[in-house]
């Protein structure tokens, strides 16, 4: 039976490679987007996004006591409190689908519930401050506030869903598990545990501050235009706290435990851009899947246009920020606003890049039922949305 596996796949790959449609304009277009985006991705989102998140991921694994996350997001903590602290977290980490994930992964292994840890994960990308403004601003103010109304709502409600649906699993995983932790003396005061977190942070949040629109001057654009003298801040605040109150032990645990984040997920994002830029290309150019065919199926307010909006959404990938200018841009070619609000929804939360990082965190189980999620309440409520905005 190997052997039949393996002439399947010999005879797969040379069918592949004799029917290669290399004479196809579209198809050299798409693999050329393919490596601009993911040429894009690595100058724009590895060094400022993704390696300061990593390292918060592996503090958070190495520093964060068990004790301290089984408080606010362990099975047996304050539902009420774990999944407001989840819902919101978005406000503070202005952070992509892709960035989250070693966030995900950090709080996950030190014995975070599922349910407030899915919570946090969709809330992540998808309650940002500046997207849901810059989306009041320039879509109007009714799509602005309905996705944050519906971000806030999804967050709770797809985390409890995971909770209930896996509440079995989950038990057993918390009885069987070394979660059962009793208070741990720090080796270092409350104060000085959040100064440090608080100074990758701002690190994290600051360095991918981006600008809003030509000609404004509010408290926005004026953070814009010192954003990197708050970097610089807490970079040389983060260096010396180092220095000061860690040992050389420490720092080899935290180091290691980045490098083993970064080894998870990294080739995964990246081999995820690759094909997600193959298929639908970037912002104004196309992959091999022509844009004008997207937003031809998803004009009016049918269930449909909403199901087929969500779907397309969850494999396309959204820096933060970008996903406002390409939809307006469908909007201008017909798309309805009930399909506009289900793309907001289910796009910043998800992508094909972090679908792939997601299967190697939680399974193929769970991943296929949290993206499930996504789609069915982004579909929901982009036509409730639809119907109310005519």
């Amino acid at each position: 039976m190997k052997e039949w596996k393996k002439f399947f796949y010999i005879v797969a790959a040379f069918l592949a490679c004799f029917y290669l449609p290399v004479e196809s304009i579209r198809f050299n277009n798409a693999i050329f987007e393919a490596l601009a985006l993911v040429k894009w991705y690595a100058r724009e989102h590895v060094l400022l996004c993704l390696v300061p998140a990593f390292f918060i991921a592996g503090a958070i694994s190495v520093f964060v006591s068990q004790a301290s996350v089984m408080k606010y997001f362990g099975a047996k903590a304050n539902k009420f409190l774990s999944y407001s602290v989840a819902s919101v977290s978005g406000t503070i980490l202005a952070v992509c689908s892709c960035t989250v994930l070693p966030l995900f992964s950090g709080i996950c292994k030190r014995g975070a519930g599922l349910g407030p840890a899915v919570a946090f994960l969709y809330s992540g990308p998808a309650i940002n401050v500046l997207a849901i403004i810059l989306t009041a601003r320039i879509l109007g103010w009714q799509l602005g506030l309905a996705r944050a109304i519906g971000a806030v709502v999804f967050s709770v409600v797809i985390g409890l869903l995971m909770h209930l649906i896996f509440l079995k699993e989950e038990r057993a995983r918390h009885a069987n598990g070394d979660f059962n932790v009793g208070e741990i003396k720090e080796t270092r005061s409350l104060g000085k545990t959040v100064l440090y977190f608080a100074s990758m942070v701002a690190f994290l949040v600051f360095a991918n501050w981006g600008k809003l629109l030509e000609g404004d001057h509010g408290i926005w654009s004026i953070i814009y235009q010192y954003k990197w003298w708050i970097v610089g801040f807490s970079l040389a605040s983060l260096v010396v706290m180092i220095f000061k109150w860690f040992k050389k032990d420490e720092l080899k645990e935290w180091t290691g435990a980045t490098w083993g984040f970064a080894l998870q997920i990294l080739p995964l994002l990246l081999g995820g851009v690759l094909v997600s830029g193959f298929l639908l290309g970037r912002v104004g150019h196309e992959g091999v899947i022509p844009s004008k065919f997207v937003a031809m199926l998803v004009g009016g307010n049918s269930f449909w246009a909403n199901f087929f909006s969500s779907i397309v959404a969850t494999f396309m990938y959204f820096a933060t920020l970008t996903e406002v200018p390409i939809l307006q841009g469908l909007m201008n070619s017909g798309m309805g606003k009930g399909p506009a609000l289900a793309l907001l929804l289910a796009g910043p939360a998800l992508s094909l890049p972090s679908m792939l990082v997601l299967r190697s965190i939680m399974g193929t189980k769970k991943t296929v039922i949290y993206i499930s999620l996504v789609v069915v309440l982004s579909t929901i409520a982009g036509m409730i949305f639809g119907f109310i905005a005519k």
